[in-house]
Formats: structure tokens, C-alpha cells, sequence
């Protein structure tokens, strides 16, 4: 890193500005797309879950997370050091690469901020708000920032020494939040009335609005990574509409064979599930390579989010089903489909490159799965005795959102003395937080 600012490329830096903001938008986007699918007594404490994620991740990335996920190694490629906690040496003229310092260290806390809020989604309607707020941080410093560090910090192990390839972040984004997900739902149980009641999606117009504001930040996410204005940028661009598209395909194929309907939700759920594949392969594959890895995650996702009724897991909101395994799906086709073309070096196997290409992928996405889901359960079972992590069953029953922030999302009638729903009029014991 330099303090030249005269190495600061125009273009790099207004197309990396315009990055950070389509994926900052993500989690709102999310906060949609997980608020449709609950039911109307939980809408608004899933997109507070997304929201003060964004406040909280921002907050501790800026203190330490970022200093550890991006500083120089000092810990054998494991973590980075805190010469840079608090943006300490980070000025307007600091340089990374072709663009500011400080705008590198945004776009790279945007990807954080979504990552903890992805997790949100398999533990709906029935997580603790204030244990919440204790959770994500931690995870953050604890799963988080050492991953990113192990796949794109200086001297991380992942890439520099094992050599395994993620070009936007299946290891630290995708699979992380869908193994840490799985951990925490099974320190929580399930929800009542899970395999009983009927627990349809609220508002179908609401989660397809989250899924286009989602695909529309994908676009930061992938091509962003590129960190330039340059072809790289480009083909990641056109590969994650592709990928998106046949994971939409893919879904709504096996929807009309599997039930003989073609739904709404499926639709939604197969464009992200394409999305989360092609995060990690999109500038490693070529366009033939992203159209398949979208299919296959549409295809084999549209089944995985019924494994939890088999094997008795409550994912509320299927981050497993979909994040994790999506994520390792287009994490492993990487050494199935990488071209030198787009890697600069390394080929797949489907293109000369033998089996070490994906016997790399696979170590890494295994490490990776079986850190973060440890790390996660034992945080989990940790915050669930000292603070208890799951919301009381009145609570549950009631709704979260009467009983945590006494507000309702859709004002239906009006409680003692004309007094709206959610408003400040409710008894103290309606608004306290437990």
C-alpha cells in the first residue's frame, strides 16, 4: 500500500464508489426478501435483524475487523494483525491497488454486513433481539474476519499456499453464513409447530422485490471484485446474469416436474440460488461454465430445502438450502470449469487441469464449513446460557413484533382506547423486551 494519490485510477475508483453501494443495498434487499417469506407477526423483527446488522458489523469492522481480515499476517496465513485498527494510517491518499484505501476497506465491510444478516434467515421467528445484538458481533471478529483472511488477506492460506480459487466469495460469504445458519438453528430447535402448522410466506410481492434489489447488489458484489473498470469486471458482470437466470430455470424445471406448479417463491429462490453460485466462480469461468454452474444450483438447491424436514433441522428461511449449498456447488465447479482465460493460470479439469484444481476447492470448502459451523455452535451454545438466545414461547406464539418492539407491520385494528396497534399506548408488559 502507497500514499501516492497520483496512483489512484479515476475510473477503478467511480466504478468500485458505484460497487459499494449496490452491495451496502443488499441487505436492505435482504430485509425484503426474508421479511416476505415469514409470517405477519414476525415481518418487522426480520428486517431489524437485517437492519442493525448494518450498524453493528460497521461498527466493529472499522474498530478491529478489517485491520485483522486485510493487515499484514501475523499469524502463519490465519489472521492479520491490528496495525490498522480504527482506520489507523488510512487516509484520503492511502492507496490500494488502483483505488483509495478507504474506499477498499468500505467495500469489503459491505460484504461483512450481509454475511451476518444472511444467518438471520435460519433462525426467524423465534431469536432473542438483544441476544442478536451480541451475536453478530462476535461472529463477525470470530468467523468472519479470520476466513476472509484465510481467502484474500495478505499471505492468507487459502489462496496463497493451498491456492484454492473464490473470486467474490462463496468461502467467507456463502458458506460461512449457510454452516454457521445450520449451527445456530440446531443450538435453538425449532420453531413451534415446525412440521405442523403451515408457515407460508407472507408476502409474496415483498420477497420478489427483495430478489430483484438482491440480484440488482449482485452485480457490486461480483463485478466489484474485479476492483477495477476493466474486462474482468465485465465477464463477472455478464456471468452472474446468467447464472441467475438458469438458477431461475433450474428451480421453476423442477417445481412443474416435482408438483406441477411453477411458483413465485421458487422463481425468487432459484435466481438466488444461481446468484450465491456464481459468487465464487464468476471471474474464473467462462460464460458456458457460468450457465451451468446457475443450473445446477437452481436444480440440486430446489431439493435441498426439504432436507430439513427429513433430517429434523428448523432453517427457517433456508440459508442452508440454498447459501450453503449453493455455495459450495459454484465454490466446487470452480475445478471443474475454470479457464485460464479468466484465472490467468489456472485450469479446470474439464479444461486440462486435472483433479488437483478441485481437490483444492474441496479442501477449502470443507475447512471452511467445519470451522465455521464449530465456531457458530459453540458461540451459540455460549450467548444461549449466558443470555438465553430463543425468545419465550409467548413471545414466539404472539408474534416478535408486538412483543420485542411493540410495533405491528400492518395496522389490522386498534387496541383499548382507540389506540393503533403498536403504538405506545400498549401495557408496559407488551413492550418489554425479554
Amino acid at each position: 500500500m502507497t500514499h501516492a494519490a497520483a496512483h489512484v485510477n479515476t475510473g477503478d475508483t467511480a466504478w468500485l464508489l458505484a460497487a459499494t453501494a449496490l452491495v451496502l443495498l443488499m441487505t436492505p434487499g435482504l430485509a425484503l426478501f426474508y421479511g416476505g417469506m415469514v409470517r405477519t407477526k414476525s415481518v418487522l423483527n426480520m428486517l431489524m435483524m437485517s437492519f442493525v446488522s448494518i450498524a453493528l458489523v460497521t461498527v466493529v469492522w472499522l474498530a478491529a475487523g478489517y485491520s485483522l481480515a486485510f493487515g499484514d499476517d501475523v499469524g502463519g496465513g490465519l489472521i492479520g494483525g491490528l496495525h490498522q485498527a480504527g482506520m489507523r494510517g488510512l487516509g484520503p491518499d492511502s492507496v490500494h491497488g488502483t483505488v483509495p484505501a478507504v474506499l477498499f476497506a468500505t467495500f469489503q465491510l459491505t460484504f461483512a454486513i450481509v454475511t451476518a444478516a444472511l444467518i438471520s434467515g435460519a433462525v426467524a421467528d423465534r431469536t432473542k433481539f438483544s441476544a442478536w445484538l451480541v451475536f453478530v458481533p462476535l461472529w463477525t471478529l470470530l468467523v468472519y474476519v479470520p476466513v476472509t483472511h484465510w481467502v484474500w488477506g495478505p499471505g492468507g492460506w487459502i489462496l496463497g499456499r493451498l491456492g484454492a480459487l473464490d473470486f467474490a466469495g462463496g468461502l467467507p460469504v456463502e458458506i460461512t453464513s449457510g454452516a454457521s445458519g445450520l449451527a445456530l438453528c440446531l443450538v435453538l430447535g425449532p420453531r413451534l409447530g415446525f412440521k405442523k402448522d403451515a408457515m407460508r410466506p407472507h408476502n409474496l410481492p415483498m420477497v420478489v422485490l427483495g430478489a430483484g434489489l438482491l440480484w440488482f447488489g449482485w452485480f457490486g458484489f461480483n463485478a466489484g471484485s474485479a476492483l477495477g473498470a476493466n474486462g474482468l469486471a465485465a465477464a463477472a458482470f455478464l456471468n452472474t446474469l446468467a447464472a441467475g437466470c438458469t438458477g431461475l430455470l433450474g428451480w421453476l424445471f423442477v417445481e412443474q416436474r416435482r408438483d406441477g406448479h411453477p411458483t413465485t417463491l421458487g422463481a425468487a429462490s432459484g435466481a438466488v440460488a444461481g446468484l450465491v453460485a456464481i459468487t465464487p466462480s464468476c471471474g474464473t469461468v467462462s460464460l458456458l461454465g457460468a450457465l451451468v454452474v446457475g443450473l445446477a444450483a437452481g436444480v440440486v438447491c430446489s431439493y435441498a430445502v426439504s432436507w430439513k424436514f427429513r433430517l429434523n433441522y428448523d432453517d427457517s428461511l433456508d440459508v442452508v438450502g440454498v447459501h450453503l449449498v449453493g455455495g459450495v456447488i459454484g465454490t466446487l465447479l470452480i475445478g471443474l470449469f475454470a479457464e485460464k482465460a479468466m484465472t490467468g493460470g489456472t485450469e479446470g479439469l474439464f479444461y486440462g487441469g486435472g483433479l488437483a484444481p478441485l481437490g483444492k476447492q474441496l479442501l477449502a470448502v470443507a475447512v471452511v464449513a467445519g470451522y465455521a459451523f464449530s465456531v457458530t455452535y459453540g458461540l451459540g451454545k455460549l450467548l444461549d446460557r449466558a443470555l438465553g438466545l430463543r425468545a419465550s414461547e409467548e413471545q414466539e406464539h404472539t408474534g416478535l413484533d408486538l412483543t420485542v418492539h411493540a410495533e405491528t407491520a400492518y395496522d389490522h385494528g386498534v387496541l383499548g382506547h382507540g389506540a393503533p396497534v403498536g403504538s405506545s399506548l400498549l401495557s408496559p408488559s407488551a413492550q418489554k423486551v425479554k
